[in-house]
């Protein structure tokens, strides 16, 4: 059966034209899933019932089951969901008050094959790519769980695909959830409000400069120099950093958009001085902004966190070298659903 949730208005309008129903309802039904949060066709009350019979008949809903939510001292909710496959993933929600922003990261596959060596997504394997639906279902189901009086208030402002997985890998799936989530008549997330996070995979980095010029792109890093990239992100031995940096450059060329590199800091890995002079000489003149993101613990990897000072000393070299640098604020570190620390299974 046909998921809703996997379409675009269009084409929720055109499947059941086809399917000798009519059109206008595709306009009713897009509006239930995404501005009223309707989990199920019964909930689509200025429906007939006969009609909400036969869409139950003929047509699906994703429904992602919560298994568990963690919330942080911090105001971060993590959400372990059970896909219909039995399989399970996270996101996260991360409320920026002050600036009247919420946030949420999203994964785009079970797993990750990438095997980063500081990431827990990675250890826990790769099983199988999401499907839009499961991506957009993620979304609607934390603005289901921060909504207060009515759904979509407060309205979820930003979407990072920074979750589990590598995005750039499963694009297409991607891109279609970004239209979904876009739709002024749904969601009415912005395109410039929504950024994907890539490890390095070249083909799909040219591949979203020619489909979205509008979407964001985050690239990690991590290291400046092909001999310790290459230790702690595999992907780097088929896409090296003179390929890496090729497309992100074509990419700005395309969309005449900054790029962000994120650079995790862990302690005697990649946070020496001389690799941050490295690191200021591989990144001048290109237009660029980068997030340190000193290490958070995961189990079973003996990764730390660097000192302050050695932080501090990081970050000022970068920004006398005349990079546009930010210390990432930590958030949800306590109920492990920080940068690196997502799984797929309970704590």
């Amino acid at each position: 059966m046909k998921d809703f949730k996997g379409l675009t208005r269009s084409e929720i309008i055109n499947l059941l034209k086809k399917d000798g129903l009519q059109s206008f309802r595709g306009d009713q039904i897009f509006n239930w899933l995404y501005q009223n949060g309707a989990e199920n066709f019964s909930e689509m009350t200025n429906l007939s019932k006969d009609l909400r019979a036969e869409l139950n008949k003929r047509y699906a809903l994703t429904d992602l089951q919560l298994k568990q939510k963690y919330e942080s001292i911090d105001g971060t909710k993590k959400y372990l969901w059970e896909l219909a496959d039995g399989e399970s993933l996270e996101s996260v929600y991360l409320p920026y008050e002050r600036q009247n922003r919420h946030s949420v990261c999203i994964s785009t596959q079970v797993g990750c094959p990438l095997s980063c060596s500081f990431c827990a997504t990675g250890f826990s394997g790769y099983v199988r790519d999401l499907t839009a639906a499961e991506i957009v279902d993620q979304v609607v189901k934390i603005q289901a769980d921060i909504s207060q009086k009515e759904f979509g208030t407060p309205r979820i402002s930003n979407v990072v695909f920074m979750g589990m997985g590598e995005p750039l890998l499963n694009l297409n799936n991607v891109l279609k959830a970004v239209t979904i989530m876009n739709d002024s008549d749904g969601l009415n997330i912005g395109m410039r409000k929504m950024t994907i996070s890539t490890a390095g995979y070249e083909p799909g980095i040219r591949q979203l400069a020619e489909e979205n010029d509008q979407i964001g792109l985050a690239v990690s890093l991590h290291a400046p120099t092909d001999k310790l990239r290459n230790k702690i992100m595999p992907i780097n031995q088929k896409f090296n950093l003179k390929d890496l940096l090729a497309a992100v450059n074509e990419y700005i060329d395309t969309t005449h958009r900054r790029v962000t590199f994120e650079y995790v800091l862990m302690e005697d890995i990649n946070d020496d001085p001389h690799l941050a002079e490295k690191l200021s000489r591989l990144l001048k003149g290109i237009n660029c902004h980068v997030n340190l993101i000193p290490a958070n613990p995961v189990a079973d990897l003996s990764i730390k966190r660097p000192e302050q000072k050695v932080i501090d000393k990081f970050y000022d070299i970068l920004s006398r070298n005349h990079l546009s640098v930010t210390l990432r604020r930590e958030m949800g570190t306590d109920i492990q659903a920080a940068c690196g620390q997502l799984k797929r299974s309970s704590q």
